[in-house]
């Protein structure tokens, strides 16, 4: 038997992605800690507003079950972490600091050449000021985050309790008597914090809605990996299928809660090293927070103009060879459906009126069954990337069972699941920020979106797909070519569509591809359960 998680003692970001559940609104603050007691003050004065993994009532979001709330659900949910340096400032005992894993000591700045970030397309030096390490002492490092998500009114404005916290964090800050500051210098209209918000659609009784898209066009948050404990026990076998783990009997299992969640068994059924004392560490976890610069309009003139080329080449309209150069270089059409159930563009037609009839028709199994198709699929019948290419950005970051070493094997006792993916997997949190007009003439302007990143290891998760698989290709078997949608971008970096041989047509190739994400910050955290947030805030971290 499993135990079930202590919901309470987990801070909410870390099993949920607020946006799904009605908070598309956010921010993020920094603060740096100069005196250590007062910076202990602040911390437990903002504990008690501290949401936890408890969950609340939901007819639609399976984390919520009725038969296990405990709470109310808040109007703003608010999260804190800290950098290392911010876990000095404090005082936390060396005995607890020493056990600190080297990248999350080293924060994200100083490792830049193992993230790509010190190329001339993408360069530290482009990151927004806040971000940047001072050079005229600490003053200004980020030493704490607060992330704040809040729900809307039908116009869209978030609701009014976002600006009231936002205004207690100051006041909290003054009380402190400049023991904590906020820092500023975010790029944008609010150079205090980092402004969030999903992409807004107008109904037509005027409400306004959240779009789960970002701003290159496509559907986000799909996939993100389960775990064990992190649904009801009723629910979690419908939300493993195509999301957990895949079985050498090609069925799915949630992965190991120790992927996700210090203190727990991982993937090798072993309890990592952790910061002691073990109270510190058990359910807590790191974050990479990470704000990538979509240059969205250098990304719609690339497709228009290598349109024109594919449509020729393929004997297709221009818009048909869009839609489907899009879809292959992310490896799901924007919509989200998965080159995999649909590997072109009139299959991909054919899905969605199926979508479409099967909702007029009132139709819950079959729209089941097509959301399921969002996930549940597997690689092995597509070897070569005829249908998705093994270069595309989804079949990059989530392997699934691409990497299994008996991948060719034709016998099915000698699969092996997806082994070798299951210790890379990472959570996905986070929003857009900005906006960009369909007329924008160029990417001068604030947008892009917030990457927090949730996994046990930095080193062996997120910074293994952010080098390994998005700035290198070996094990996508493309050599040396990055991601199409993130990966850096040199004056030859190029993306293979591989030809159909069934269609009679060559390899297309996506030469000059142009910078699409540019980093502009970010940096390493460590996000404590509220067993470890009352021992930071009280001082009180080894009492042996």
């Amino acid at each position: 038997m499993v135990s079930p998680l202590d919901l309470a003692d987990i801070q909410g970001n870390i099993l949920f992605a607020y946006g799904k559940q009605g908070f598309p609104v956010g921010r993020l603050l920094l603060f740096n800690v100069s005196d250590a007691a007062r910076g202990r003050d602040f911390v437990e004065a903002v504990r008690p507003m501290v949401t936890t993994a408890l969950r609340w009532p939901s007819k639609v979001n399976p984390h919520h079950a009725a038969s296990t709330t405990t709470v109310a659900k808040p109007a703003v949910a608010l999260n804190i972490a800290f950098t290392f340096w911010g876990l000095v400032a404090l005082k936390v005992s060396t005995r607890s600091l020493r056990g600190m894993p080297d990248e999350f000591i080293d924060g994200m700045y100083a490792r830049a050449h193992i993230l790509g970030d010190d190329v001339p397309t993408n360069c530290i030096d482009d990151w927004d000021p806040v971000w940047k390490l001072p050079r005229d002492g600490p003053a200004h490092r980020p030493h704490i985050m607060i992330a704040l998500n809040a729900q809307i009114t039908r116009t869209g404005a978030p609701v009014p309790e976002l600006d009231a916290i936002t205004e207690q964090l100051r006041q909290l800050c003054a009380n402190s008597g400049r023991g904590v500051t906020l820092i500023s210098g975010h790029r944008g209209a609010e150079p205090d914090y980092q402004a969030l918000s999903a992409i807004m659609t107008t109904a037509a009784d005027g409400t306004v809605r959240p779009q789960p898209t970002e701003h290159f066009g496509f559907a986000d948050g799909i996939s993100d990996p389960v775990f064990v404990g992190q649904y009801p026990h009723t629910k979690e076998a419908v939300a493993v299928v195509g999301n957990g783990k895949i079985m050498p009997d090609q069925s799915w299992q949630p992965l190991a809660t120790g992927e996700f969640l210090l203190g727990h068994p991982d993937e090798a059924q072993e309890i990592a090293g952790l910061p002691m004392p073990l109270d510190f560490s058990r359910n807590g976890t790191f974050m990479a927070c990470r704000k990538l610069h979509q240059n969205v309009v250098a990304f719609r003139r690339y497709l228009e103009r290598t349109a024109l080329d594919f449509a020729a080449i393929m004997e297709i309209s221009p818009e048909e060879a869009r839609d489907t150069l899009t879809a292959k270089m992310s490896g799901r059409w924007p919509d989200g459906v998965p080159l995999i159930a649909a590997g072109s563009f009139a299959e991909w037609q054919a899905f969605r009126q199926r979508r479409a009839d099967a909702a007029r028709a009132n139709d819950q199994a079959t729209l089941a069954a097509m959301d399921r198709a969002l996930s549940e699929f597997m690689y092995r019948g597509d070897p070569a990337g005829a249908r998705c290419p093994a270069a595309a950005h989804t079949r990059r970051v989530n392997p699934r069972d691409m990497l299994d070493p008996r991948f060719s094997s034709p016998d099915p006792k000698q699969w092996n699941g997806s082994v070798l993916n299951n210790r890379r997997r990472i959570l996905r949190r986070g929003l857009p920020y900005g906006s960009v007009a369909p007329d924008a003439a160029d990417d001068s302007g604030e947008h892009g979106i917030v990457m927090l990143v949730v996994c046990a290891s930095l080193f062996r998760q997120f910074e293994f797909v952010t080098q390994q698989w998005l700035q290198y290709g070996l094990d996508s078997s493309v050599g040396n070519d990055t991601c199409p949608m993130l990966g850096n971008h040199g004056s030859e970096a190029k993306f293979v569509i591989p030809a159909d041989p069934a269609g009679g047509k060559p390899p297309f190739i996506c030469d000059r591809l142009p910078q699409f994400v540019q980093t502009r910050g970010g940096d390493y955290f460590f996000v404590p359960s509220m067993t470890a947030l009352r021992m930071i805030g009280t001082g009180i971290i080894d009492p042996t």
